[in-house]
């Protein structure tokens, strides 16, 4: 007859095992529940993300074409006839604001004797004031220091000489357009262009 002794077999711990098996089991498990919930949030976020885009880009669809209709509906002469209206309307206004007691001082201080004005004429456009001038004077000598005098205010800018002639008295006539800025209105200054005349 067999005998053994059972006292020399092993002794393992099974039930320490399982639990922490079963730990592991469980903690396997809330990960992977957390990770579906994540990946479930995600697409619907992604879902209602899509969704937004798709509307905002049927709005403008929508929008663009109806931009395009009412184009299409608009009469082309009551547009051009409202924006000659509303471009009269804002030389009125400018002409409302504009000084002449300024600009016929600026002018009397800087005319030479021999130098006369037949004419003036300003003219809103542009955004800046155009001053159209006639002058005469004994000689062109006297118009030069007159346009010296001018440019030397700082407030007569592109001055441009046109339509030179001499009269039967002797007196050379001619037209001078600038653009008038006076200092303090804030009208952007350009560079200034010299005279130019024809053959005296």
């Amino acid at each position: 007859m067999l005998r053994t002794n059972l006292s020399t077999r092993p002794f393992y711990n099974e039930r320490a095992i399982h639990v922490v098996l079963a730990l592991l089991g469980i903690i396997v498990l809330a990960i992977g529940v957390w990770e579906a919930g994540r990946i479930i949030t995600l697409s619907r976020f992604k879902t209602e993300l899509n969704a937004a885009i798709e509307r905002d880009r049927d709005e403008t669809n929508r929008r663009t074409r109806d931009a395009a209709d009412i184009r299409r509906g608009m009469n082309q002469k009551e547009l051009a006839t409202v924006a000659a209206a509303a471009r009269e309307a804002n030389d009125l206004i400018e002409q409302r604001t504009f000084s002449w007691t300024q600009l016929f001082n600026q002018l009397e201080a800087t005319l030479p004797e021999d130098v006369m004005l037949t004419a003036v004429r300003p003219e809103f456009k542009d955004n800046a004031t155009h001053v159209n001038m006639d002058i005469q004077g004994r000689r062109t000598e006297d118009i030069d220091r007159f346009f010296e005098r001018l440019e030397a205010t700082g407030s007569f800018h592109d001055v441009e000489w046109s339509a030179e002639t001499v009269t039967e008295e002797g007196l050379h006539h001619m037209t001078m357009t600038a653009v008038y800025a006076p200092p303090g209105e804030g009208v952007r200054r350009t560079s200034t262009i010299a005279p130019t005349r024809g053959a005296r």
